[in-house]
């Protein structure tokens, strides 16, 4: 155990802690002992004058998917109503390589949002296939499907001519990813 004036306790920081907790939960196989370390990261980020730890995003959960709900809203439903995404819709359908850039640009927005801007500290866990991150996975299918099916609730697209149709949505989908991360991130759940 450290003594009092010990240089490596007073380096300790509490991000240490949920450092090593974090490599804790990935070296125990037994699910019981992954409950225990989840469970002691949670107290471990409520603890008082936690700053650091506050900010980690480490889980996606149904208040995160909803977060990510309603920032696609907020942000895409003014774009609902513009007849200017239909326009624009109509150009990617005629360049599907533009349309393919829109995809991506959707994406790399969406991971730079999550992972490069400086908002919070989100850390990647648990990947899909061992390479994915879920977060933005989620958050771009709750953008895709959010807005396909407000334009077609709304009778902006009606699936008449389903690859025009499918890049108008896109172009809202675009707003709505970038919507659905910053609503994700910035409410402020641990």
């Amino acid at each position: 155990m450290a003594q009092s004036g010990d240089p490596d306790r007073e380096r300790a920081t509490i991000e240490d802690l949920y450092e090593q907790l974090e490599t804790l939960e990935q070296t125990v196989d037994d699910a019981d002992e992954q409950r225990e370390v989840r469970r002691t990261k949670r107290l471990a980020a409520r603890l008082p004058g936690n700053g650091t730890v506050g900010r980690v995003i480490t889980e996606f959960r149904g208040k995160d998917k909803a977060e990510a709900f309603v920032g696609s809203v907020v942000i895409g439903m003014p774009l609902l109503v513009e007849d200017g995404v239909l326009e624009i819709g109509e150009f990617l359908a005629a360049t599907p390589a533009y349309f393919g850039v829109n995809i991506a640009l959707a994406v790399a927005l969406v991971g730079g949002i999550l992972y490069v801007a400086d908002f919070r500290d989100v850390r990647v866990t648990n990947p899909y296939f061992g390479v994915i991150p879920r977060r933005p996975v989620w958050v771009l299918a709750i953008a895709f499907v959010t807005a396909a099916g407000m334009m077609t609730l709304w009778g902006r697209v009606t699936w008449s001519e389903p690859w025009v149709d499918l890049c108008q949505v896109s172009v809202i989908f675009t707003a709505m990813a970038i919507g659905g991360s910053l609503g994700d991130i910035l409410p402020g759940e641990h």
